[in-house]
């Protein structure tokens, strides 16, 4: 039984979807004006897994995943730049899908932009003026009045004195832009109200009611979204549909570096499009999915070179003996460690124990490996394959781009068998010498050796 965190009721909740087996699900895009960060790879891996796992438990996925490509910070850079807008917009969506692609993230089902949206936010902000859920105030703006909308603040938790509404002299601080009027003869749209362009958190609503109608299962993003962007998104499209608008809403925490979280005002910010150079990208993945989605995670390099080695690690067992990664059927998911992962993803998405489960599969084939029972070794490395695969792993040009290291350690772990099997003759036979030769190769290479009654137990410490 599924169950997911919602962060407006503040626990977790057993998942029911709106249609039977039947998923709609949006998550709060990319704003177009820079290069994506770290903290764009932890929420759009996390929310891949989530679609992905959804996916596997036979549910129908309507992923809509919107492109902000029109915004106070867009114009900003564009006129640094000394370029059209477009021209910026179009470089770092192409840079925007390098990077998630690179990281194995699925392309949702619809990637709207807002510019190709303006007619149907201009009809959603009309029908918000004519029920009086919106004003035009003294700079020619049209703005939504939060008193009007009196369980403003419950996703945030924040609280706001509701004072008398009057529409032509009081405007709360708190109230924000439905649209924005023009103050140049730049980056606008003609509309009933004059020249001018979106506020931000329109976008989101309208899109959303395209897509999905008046409510929607699950709506996701970052938790730096709660307050504003969400708390008002949610305000203006309840006024509009007058019914609940998301019944499940998930954020993911922020990034922490240094004891400040990660933000450009900070100058603290790591672009995926570095990070990608230096690490494999199931090992990016690992490192963001290792910790709980709604903790934050304190960024720290060695951390992912410890993912980068448990990567390697999944690799080689999936590689150790010969399987056909493209016909593996699971119809009978009797064993334990499926199971047992199920019940973790089941339990509010929880990827920190079920790597765990796959940390412990990787273990299992190695021993058996060494014991030389290869069908259980090759049985359990499928699982270990098909539960990957659930979590976005196992790219293959990762493999590639690391087959000579895991040669190498085939190669390695073929040497020392073979040096323990003629150290093990070497005692029956009373060579001592020799047995002490062949045990110092083996350490050496890294290996513990203990000597028992009738057989070497030996195991890999570096």
């Amino acid at each position: 039984m599924l169950k997911i965190f919602n962060t407006l009721t503040r626990k977790k909740e057993i998942f029911k979807p709106i249609e039977k087996k039947k998923i709609s699900l949006y998550v709060c895009g990319v704003t177009v004006y820079d290069y994506c960060h770290i903290g764009h790879a932890r929420t759009f891996i996390f929310f891949d897994v989530v679609n992905r796992y959804f996916k596997k438990l036979g549910y129908k996925v309507k992923y809509v995943r919107n492109i902000t490509d029109i915004d106070d910070k867009i114009i900003l850079k564009s006129k640094l730049k000394k370029i059209d807008y477009k021209i910026l917009t179009k470089k770092m969506i192409n840079s925007m899908t390098i990077d998630f692609d690179h990281l194995n993230i699925l392309k949702p089902d619809f990637e709207p932009l807002v510019t190709n949206h303006i007619s149907e936010i201009i009809s959603f902000i009309s029908i918000l003026l004519k029920k009086k859920y919106a004003y035009i105030n003294f700079n020619g703006d049209v703005v939504f009045p939060i008193n009007k909308f009196k369980n403003y603040g419950e996703l945030s938790r924040k609280k706001y004195i509701k004072k008398d509404y009057n529409n032509t002299i009081y405007s709360e601080k708190n109230d924000f832009i439905l649209w924005k009027k023009s103050k140049n003869t730049e980056f606008f749209w003609d509309s009933p109200w004059g020249n001018g362009r979106p506020g931000w958190h329109i976008e989101c609503s309208t899109i959303c009611y395209k897509y999905f109608g008046s409510s929607l299962d699950i709506h996701g993003g970052g938790s730096d979204l709660i307050f504003p962007h969400h708390e008002n998104e949610n305000a203006q499209s309840i006024c509009f549909n007058q019914k609940k608008y998301v019944n499940y809403w998930m954020h993911t925490g922020m990034i922490i570096l240094n004891n400040r979280k990660m933000s450009k005002s900070y100058g603290n910010i790591f672009l995926i499009k570095d990070l990608k150079n230096k690490f494999l990208s199931d090992a990016i993945r690992h490192y963001f999915l290792s910790t709980n989605y709604r903790h934050p995670i304190y960024y720290n390099i060695e951390n992912l070179r410890n993912s980068e080695k448990v990567i390697k690690k999944f690799y080689f067992c999936i590689n150790l003996i010969h399987i056909n990664k493209n016909k593996i059927n699971f119809k009978n998911n009797s064993c334990k460690y499926i199971n047992l992962f199920k019940q973790y993803m089941d339990n509010n998405f929880n990827t920190r124990e079920a790597l765990f489960i796959l940390l412990r599969l990787s273990k299992k084939i190695i021993y058996l490996y060494k014991s030389e029972n290869f069908q259980k070794a090759q049985f359990f490395s499928e699982k270990l394959f098909y539960l990957g695969k659930i979590l976005g792993f196992f790219l293959f040009k990762d493999f590639r781009q690391d087959e000579n290291n895991l040669n190498k350690e085939n190669s390695k772990l073929k040497k020392i068998k073979k040096l323990v099997k003629l150290r093990e003759q070497a005692r029956k036979l009373n060579l001592w010498e020799k047995s002490d030769f062949l045990r110092e190769k083996l350490i050496k290479l890294g290996v513990y050796v203990e000597d028992q009654k009738d057989k070497t137990f030996w195991k890999i410490v570096e």
